[in-house]
């Protein structure tokens, strides 16, 4: 599992580009540079992520920032459509960067993969939220599967 002072991977995922299509990017270059908050859910459109995780750090987006963070991600194992569509459903837009991880590459590189088959959601992301610095992690808390604690915008909000 990815921890504390580890390079953040580098792998390709997708985000919505000005044209409305999904481009390819790596998170290296995403993620990679200043003070990154980066939260990891389950999935878009789910009661959790969509009723108490992404709302908060969409509610709290200028608090993070005015305590020096540069920009905010949400990456999940779906598809940039869903990503938007779940960006545009929440008002994340221009607060919280939606990131596609589809093929869940991202999940596997940071090895904080969760198993959702009983539930027909296949191999997803556990939820977390990092916060990184230049490329690197310097706190990641991640959540036991079924809850939402350690990953809140106001537990971050302590640690930026």
């Amino acid at each position: 599992m990815a921890t504390v002072g580890d390079r953040i991977p580098d792998v390709e995922v997708r985000v919505m580009n000005a044209e409305g299509r999904p481009e390819a990017v790596m998170t290296g270059d995403l993620l990679g540079t200043g003070k990154v908050v980066l939260i990891a859910v389950p999935g878009a459109f789910t009661p959790g992520c969509s009723r108490t995780h992404l709302p908060g750090y969409v509610a709290q987006a200028d608090d993070l920032t005015a305590k020096g963070v540069q920009a905010i991600a949400c990456i999940s194992v779906n598809d940039a459509w869903v990503m938007d569509a779940w960006s545009a459903d929440q008002g994340a837009q221009g607060k919280v960067l939606m990131v596609a991880d589809g093929n869940g590459e991202f999940a596997k590189a940071m090895d904080l993969v969760m198993d959702g088959s009983r539930s027909g959601l296949g191999l997803r992301s556990l939820r977390y939220a990092a916060v990184i610095n230049d490329g690197v992690i310097t706190s990641l808390d991640v959540d036991e599967p079924g809850r939402i604690v350690a990953s809140t915008c106001e537990v971050v909000l302590g640690k930026v």
